[in-house]
C-alpha cells in the first residue's frame, strides 16, 4: 500500500515538474523547482500521518464498530427468534389451557345438570309416593265413611226421630221400637234404589 502511495507521489511530482517548467516564467512560487523537494516532503509526511492515523486509528475503530453492529444485530435476531418461538409455545399453553378450561366447564354443567335431574327426580318420585299415600288414606276414609255411614245415619236417624215424637207427643218413646222403624225404611229404600 505503502509503494503505491510512493508510486502516485512520483506521478504527481512527475506532472509538477513539467507543470512548473512551463510555469516557471508565470512566477508561481509553489511551482519553483527550489521549492519542490520541501513541498514533497510536507506532502510526504503529512499523507504518511493521515495513512498512519486512518490505518491505525479511525479505520480500526470503524471496522470494531461494524462488528459490533453486526454482532449486536445477529444477537438482537437471535433474541428475536427466541422470543418469536417461546411467545409460540405461550400461545399454545394458553390455547391448551382455554381449551381444559371449556371441558372442564362443560363437564361441570353437566354433572350439576345431571344432579338437578337427579334431584328433581328424587323430589318428584317422594312427592308422587307421598301423594298416593295421601289419596289411599283418603281413600280408606271415604271407604269407612262409607261402610259407618248407614250405622251413623241410622243413629242419626233413631235420635233425630225420637226427639221429634218427644216434641210432638210429648213423652219419650223406646229408640228400640224407632231404630226397627228406621232400619225397615232403610231396607225399603235400598232395594228401590238397587232395582233402579
Amino acid at each position: 500500500m505503502l509503494r503505491k502511495i510512493v508510486f502516485c507521489i512520483s506521478i504527481f511530482s512527475f506532472l509538477f515538474f513539467l507543470e512548473a517548467q512551463s510555469a516557471e516564467k508565470g512566477g508561481m512560487p509553489q511551482l519553483d523547482p527550489q521549492y519542490w523537494i520541501s513541498q514533497i516532503f510536507w506532502l510526504i509526511l503529512t499523507f504518511g500521518i493521515l495513512f498512519v492515523i486512518l490505518s491505525k486509528i479511525i479505520l480500526p475503530k470503524i471496522s470494531g464498530n461494524l462488528e459490533t453492529r453486526k454482532s449486536q444485530i445477529l444477537e438482537n435476531i437471535e433474541s428475536a427468534e427466541k422470543q418469536r418461538l417461546e411467545s409460540e409455545n405461550k400461545i399454545k399453553e394458553f390455547e391448551k389451557l382455554i381449551l381444559e378450561s371449556k371441558n372442564q366447564a362443560k363437564n361441570y354443567f353437566n354433572s350439576a345438570k345431571d344432579k338437578i335431574t337427579e334431584d328433581i327426580s328424587k323430589k318428584k318420585n317422594a312427592l308422587e309416593n307421598e301423594i298416593n299415600e295421601e289419596i289411599k288414606t283418603a281413600e280408606k276414609e271415604i271407604n269407612d265413611l262409607k261402610n259407618n255411614a248407614p250405622e251413623k245415619i241410622n243413629k242419626i236417624a233413631v235420635e233425630t226421630s225420637a226427639d221429634l215424637i218427644k216434641q210432638l207427643i210429648g213423652f219419650e218413646v223406646n229408640s228400640s221400637n224407632i231404630s226397627a222403624i228406621v232400619e225397615d225404611l232403610v231396607k225399603k229404600n235400598g232395594e228401590k234404589h238397587n232395582g233402579i
